[in-house]
């Protein structure tokens, strides 16, 4: 069997490791064992950062919608209920969107909802 050498290879690599750990500090940044602990930990927080934007952005939207919502004098919840008996079905990103934007337009989905609950 031939012999193979393995330092192109592994050059490849650790640069590979290097270059996605352009940012850290210290050695996180340039040995490469310290690197690749740092790279690894930095993939695991984007993985799970990703997830946690999502819980984020939909808390975000319905605070917006509950500060649109008690302008009219409704509470969030009532207003989400009473828009469901309406059969408005527009999702939070764009209730929260009208809220802040186009208040006119949220104030007439207010008084729907009120209505209809």
């Amino acid at each position: 069997m031939p012999r193979v050498k393995r330092g192109v290879t592994a050059g490849h690599r650790h640069k590979k490791v290097l270059n996605l750990t352009e940012g850290h500090k210290g050695t996180k940044r340039t040995l490469y064992r310290r690197a690749h602990e740092s790279m690894m930990k930095s993939l695991w927080y984007a993985y799970r950062d990703r997830r946690d934007r999502k819980r984020d952005m939909r808390r975000l939207w319905i605070t917006r919608i509950n500060a649109g919502a008690r302008l009219g004098g409704m509470t969030y919840g009532r207003f989400i209920n009473g828009l469901k008996k309406a059969g408005v079905t527009i999702d939070r990103k764009i209730l929260a969107e009208l809220a802040v934007h186009d208040s006119s337009t949220f104030t007439r989905l207010v008084e729907t909802a009120k209505a209809a609950g």
